[in-house]
């Protein structure tokens, strides 16, 4: 496992993606399937929130976000005017519990502020949701030395690529940016041509994964 003292000491920006990679993207889905289980169960009667809730989780956690809310309706007979409600949450839901960075990240951010250095977060989604995460975080005081861009947002409104946007518009030359990020996410790392890259998933332990409502 690498830690910070892997840095190079020549890099001066450091753009992190959000999800997986700042903290388990999971820790905000789960959330939302609870509060929605919760809702439902308020309106409808049923199904109860505690059994939505699990089905929902497991389904997650087997098969990923997909078709999620069909398989629940027709799991347990929803009304499909509630899908509305469903996609709804998952951009704007007020969590129950801050969402925690990785530990291992949480020590990367704090030395890389202790360095002077610059951080900005270069995330890909709904702009939307994507803030409603960032600020759902414990940032640990860390927020304040952190600027986040929203890659579908700068796809509208520019023609350069995203990453190389927020290089630009921050006088920065790709050598002297380190851009952390999954392995998994080829796209992104084909639009950081001239940017170094690593995976974040050799900074985090293997029994990273918390858990979860």
């Amino acid at each position: 496992m690498l830690t910070y003292n892997h840095l190079d000491p020549e890099k001066k920006v450091f753009v992190f993606e959000l999800d997986d990679v700042i903290f388990p993207k999971q820790d905000y889905l789960l959330q939302v399937y609870y509060l929605f289980a919760n809702s439902l169960e308020y309106v409808e009667q049923s199904p109860s929130s505690n059994e939505l809730t699990d089905f929902l989780k497991a389904n997650y956690l087997k098969s990923g976000e997909k078709d999620l809310f069909k398989k629940a309706s027709e799991a347990f007979g929803i009304d499909p005017k509630h899908e509305e409600s469903f996609n709804s949450l998952h951009v704007n839901a007020k969590l129950p519990l801050k969402l925690l960075l990785y530990k291992e990240v949480l020590g990367l951010l704090t030395y890389i502020v202790g360095e002077g250095k610059s951080i900005y977060i270069l995330t890909k989604g709904n702009p939307m949701m994507q803030f409603n995460k960032i600020k759902q975080i414990e940032w640990n005081g860390l927020d304040q030395y952190i600027k986040a861009y929203y890659y579908d947002e700068i796809v509208l409104k520019s023609e350069l690529k995203p990453l190389q946007y927020v290089l630009s518009e921050n006088d920065v030359s790709p050598q002297d940016v380190l851009f952390l990020s999954l392995l998994s996410d080829k796209e992104r790392i084909a639009e950081s041509k001239g940017v170094d890259h690593i995976d974040i998933s050799l900074f985090l332990r293997k029994d990273h994964e918390k858990e979860a409502l």
